[in-house]
This record gives structure tokens, sequence and C-alpha cells, in this order.
């Protein structure tokens, strides 16, 4: 694949993303701080939400496992992981978190079990597609 073939497909990628839904105006924020003298910088902050997420899923996902739930344990640590999503412009990820912690806050058990999947899902789809874009990218550099 050429340059400019790379390109156009770096450039169809990136905006599927928005049109699809899954990232919102705070990426395009992050794009805005990246600079010749940190080309990487949003492939950073994108793979250090992708380090901490690991992390604070275990933590839901082990609060999960336990009986009975503690909802407010459970809401808290959704709101963690809500705002780190935020903070890349996550936002298919973002709306499930606030449907887990809708869920929590009506002491809904099930609907917590199944949001989470939901959120994991999100949240693994997003990392294959940014995968993808940032390895393009690096490879049309």
């Amino acid at each position: 694949m050429d340059r400019n073939q790379m390109q156009t497909q770096i450039a169809y990628l990136r905006k599927s993303f928005f049109d699809e839904g899954f990232l919102d105006e705070q990426f395009m924020q992050l794009e805005d701080l990246q600079d010749d003298a940190n080309p990487n910088f949003v492939e950073e902050i994108v793979a250090s939400f992708y380090g901490d997420s690991v992390r604070l899923l275990r933590n839901l996902e082990m609060s999960l496992e336990k009986r009975p739930f503690d909802f407010c344990k459970l809401e808290n640590y959704m709101h963690l992981f809500k705002s780190s999503s935020s903070s890349i412009g996550a936002i298919k990820v973002k709306r499930e978190c606030t449907r887990f912690q809708d869920y929590c806050k009506a002491g809904n058990a099930e609907g917590c079990i199944s949001s989470y999947h939901q959120v994991k899902q999100e949240h693994a789809i997003l990392r294959r597609k940014l995968e993808t874009y940032f390895k393009l990218a690096r490879q049309a550099a």
C-alpha cells in the first residue's frame, strides 16, 4: 500500500470513530495537543488509559463476584472508569458506564452484570479499532 492509500485509510478509520459514535470531541482535543515535539502524544494517552483500565475492570469484576453486591463500591469503581474513558473521548464506553451506574443506584444486580459485560465489550472494540489506527499511523509516518 502506498503512502497516499495509507493516509486515505487512516482518515477513513478516524472518521468512522466519530460517525459510529465511538469517540467524541475530547479525542480531537487530545489530537490538538499533539505536535512535533511529542508526535505520539495521543497514542501514549490512549495506552495509559488502557493500562489503567485493566486494573479498574479487574476491581469491578472482583466486586461483582462478591455477594451481596456493594452497589456503592461498584458505582465508585465505575465512576473512576467512566472518568478515565471520558479523558480520551470514549463516548460509547462512557454511555455504558452511566447505564451501569444507574443499575447500581437502582440496586439492580442483574442489570449491573449485564451492563458490565457491555462495558467490557465496548472497551475491547474501541481498543482494537484504536490499535489498528495507531499502527497504520506509525506505518505512514
